[in-house]
């Protein structure tokens, strides 16, 4: 798995690898959106991100940055954002530098988080989380992936998947209960028996 040390609003992200793991408190969130990019080539279009096929990938066809946009029709809960990339693969087109916004729409995104890939190869995992511990997701409309600059000065970049992720709703087992107790443990305390 990827690590990630943070340096402010900034970090370096080294390695990956070809397993996806992901914690089962959360789901994928993209089936849930409306996804655009800024520009692709013809056969390396938007398809090619969500299709669960590491061998494919989207190209970026224009200037950067090159963007990815995630848009959702009700405000949803966001915390951690998973992208394959392969240098070993894709040498110059693999992104060196990714910011990732938030907001209601294209006209107000602020960035969350900056990261800086070391010759990634692998899955990238991206937490939304903020400088407070108590932040541990985003809250968002839109989510924006842009990709600001490549390894070796590469113009167009490759993104082999992304995938976003939210926490799953919590379901209260006992329908009638009138307190909405937000910790497993609570719940399990929360009756007489």
């Amino acid at each position: 798995m990827a690590t990630e040390s943070s340096e402010g609003e900034e970090g370096k992200v080294n390695g990956g690898n070809h397993v996806l793991i992901v914690e089962d408190d959360l789901r994928e969130m993209g089936k849930k959106a409306a996804w655009s990019v800024s520009s692709c080539k013809p056969g390396n279009g938007l398809s090619a991100l969500r299709d669960e096929n590491l061998e494919t990938y989207w190209q970026s066809d224009g200037a950067q940055p090159h963007l990815v946009n995630i848009q959702f029709q009700k405000k949803v809960m966001l915390q951690l954002v998973v992208l394959y990339v392969d240098f070993k693969l894709d040498e110059s087109y693999t992104p060196s530098k990714i910011s990732i916004r938030a907001g209601n729409g294209f006209h107000n995104l602020k960035e969350v988080k900056t990261v800086e890939l070391d010759k990634p190869s692998g899955w990238i995992y991206l937490s939304l989380s903020g400088n407070d511990p108590r932040e541990t997701f985003v809250n968002t409309f839109m989510l924006q992936i842009a990709v600001l600059s490549n390894h070796l000065n590469g113009r167009d970049a490759h993104v082999r998947q992304i995938k976003v992720y939210g926490p799953r709703p919590f379901v209260n087992p006992i329908p009638h209960q009138p307190f909405h107790f937000t910790s497993r443990e609570f719940v399990t305390y929360s009756l007489v028996r």
